[in-house]
């Protein structure tokens, strides 16, 4: 229950390539969009990274194009990198759980290392799954999230688990979304009904590489560790406030003068 006694709704809405949420009527953040705006990550060189090798990927495209249009996409590529990292780790769980069920599937060629990698991980840790890509809401912190997975995996241990596709490893923040997961209060179940979240034991990402190798890698989602989500939290509220900066201040007059004397 909420603070007031009653059961928040809960509604993530997905538009185009991405989705929001709103929390009792109210657009509340998700966790990954606390982190973006609130934690310092390794944003200068990926931002750079990305945006220069769609430029030169794409360079006799984005050579007929206005100059106003080719400075767009070249801006907005790691947005689409983003994205599609995101889109990819969906995918690969959706593939991979078809797989398991029997069905017949294609998988393109460019997920085929991380849904192998993904089935081997099912393979060695036999997890037993109780919650997947289930919206998460905190009432008392105002933020949302969807996590990956809650599953019980052959160690004996309840996990909260996220999944990650992306070329480069596992990133610290990733400790901060997870945690931000297991401290929500509520959880949306497959037939939308709001329950309180499950307890874990433990919280991990599944590294999921291309070569078709994993890594399951513990984080620490300790209390402490969601102070500092906390934290980027408050930050990342601070820079949607738009009363932090006044209308500017025309000079005072001089004592000496009086407003008779100025007319």
């Amino acid at each position: 229950m909420s603070a007031n006694g009653s059961t928040p709704v809960i509604v993530r809405k997905n538009h185009g390539r991405g989705h929001s949420y709103k929390l009792n009527g109210e657009k509340t953040p998700g966790a990954t969009t606390v982190l973006n705006k609130g934690y310092p990550k390794h944003l200068e060189k990926w931002a750079a990274e990305s945006s220069s090798n769609y430029a030169v990927d794409n360079w006799d495209e984005l050579s007929a194009m206005p100059v106003s249009q080719r400075l767009k996409l070249i801006t907005d590529a790691r947005f689409a990198d983003r994205d599609a990292a995101a889109r990819r780790g969906t995918e690969v769980h959706r593939l991979a759980r078809r797989i398991i069920a029997g069905e017949e599937v294609t998988v393109p060629d460019e997920l085929e290392g991380h849904v192998d990698a993904y089935l081997a991980f099912l393979d060695d840790w036999q997890p037993r799954e109780l919650l997947v890509e289930a919206p998460v809401a905190s009432v008392r912190w105002r933020y949302c999230g969807t996590l990956d997975m809650v599953a019980d995996l052959v160690d004996g241990a309840r996990w909260l688990l996220d999944l990650k596709t992306t070329r480069s490893g596992v990133y610290r923040e990733s400790a901060l979304q997870v945690t931000a997961y297991r401290n929500a209060e509520y959880y949306l179940d497959a037939d939308g009904v709001v329950r309180p979240m499950l307890e874990v034991e433990r919280c991990g990402v599944v590294w999921l590489r291309g070569d078709r190798s994993y890594e399951l890698v513990p984080v620490d989602a300790s209390p402490a560790t969601f102070r500092v989500f906390l934290a980027a939290h408050l930050i990342a509220r601070f820079d949607e406030r738009d009363d932090v900066l006044g209308a500017p201040l025309e000079a005072p007059l001089p004592e000496s003068e009086s407003a008779e004397d100025v007319v």
